[in-house]
């Protein structure tokens, strides 16, 4: 989920449960906070706190909360987690280590470390684009044994298969119907903050599931125009939403950003042409 912000660039906590309240009424089960889309390496531990407790207070029970508490310095991910528990969150989303590059070995103490420090289960997020370095599945197999690691967030779209042991959720929105294909048990999305029904039709109507990757892929490639989450709070705002502007250095969708992103909601009918 993003993360609202006010005029001020502060946590918007009012507009942070009402966005909770509205995904999970339109199709989202669960709901990943301070990850990626939510900015969340520009938030700091307190406001990540926070927006936890505002999801177990306004959605928590009927929707599974899922906390970002990666970082690239273990220490800093136990403490985060540590905190997520306390927090009373469903989940812990633990990116790999970026920029630092650690081997293999570095990898499982990472997690191992993690995962060690909680009762949660310990989703590992794979994408390589952003942390430089991928998991490979041999490697998964071996983090599927640490104790509280259940499944794996996969952001990569070469040799896309199952891990016996964790659970395979999509990554990115265009590997939902690949991964639901392979039997995988879902996705961390960024247009179900737009198209939710329909992903969720995707898991509910497998035969439908490849007419409706299609009907959406529009809104999917208009996701992509620049760096994520910046046209998915472009599009939350033309549709009336209230999730303020981005943190530097993020900065706002261009004028032909804007427009593609107007367009493919237009074409999908979530805006009006007129």
């Amino acid at each position: 989920m993003v993360t609202p912000f006010d005029d001020a660039g502060r946590l918007d906590e009012e507009a942070a449960a009402n966005l909770m309240r509205h995904l999970c009424a339109n199709g989202s089960d669960g709901l990943a906070l301070a990850g990626t889309t939510g900015e969340g390496s520009t938030l700091d531990d307190d406001e990540k706190v926070r927006l936890w407790e505002i999801g177990v207070d306004a959605v928590g029970g009927e929707a599974t909360i899922i906390a970002g508490t990666g970082s690239n310095d273990t220490r800093h991910s136990v403490h985060l987690t540590e905190r997520a528990a306390e927090a009373g969150v469903d989940a812990a989303l633990v990116v790999t280590p970026y920029y630092n590059k650690p081997n293999p070995r570095g990898i499982l103490a990472h997690f191992r470390a993690v995962a060690e420090a909680t009762e949660l289960p310990v989703i590992v997020y794979n994408i390589p684009s952003r942390c430089v370095i991928d998991i490979p599945n041999e490697l998964l197999r071996e983090l599927a044994e640490i104790p509280h690691v259940e499944a794996v967030k996969q952001a990569r779209y070469e040799n896309l298969e199952p891990v016996e042991g964790l659970t395979l959720l999509a990554g990115n929105d265009d590997l939902l119907a690949p991964v639901l294909d392979l039997g995988g048990g879902g996705g961390i999305l960024v247009a179900s903050h737009l198209v939710g029904r329909e992903m969720r039709r995707m898991i509910d109507e497998p035969d439908e599931r490849h007419a409706i990757e299609e009907d959406i892929s529009g809104v999917v490639r208009a996701m992509g125009v620049t760096s994520n989450p910046i046209p998915v709070k472009t599009a939350l705002t033309m549709l009336g939403h209230e999730v303020g502007g981005l943190r530097l250095p993020l900065v706002e969708a261009s004028e032909e950003e804007s427009a593609e992103i107007r367009g493919a909601l237009e074409r999908h009918g979530l805006l009006s042409t007129v």
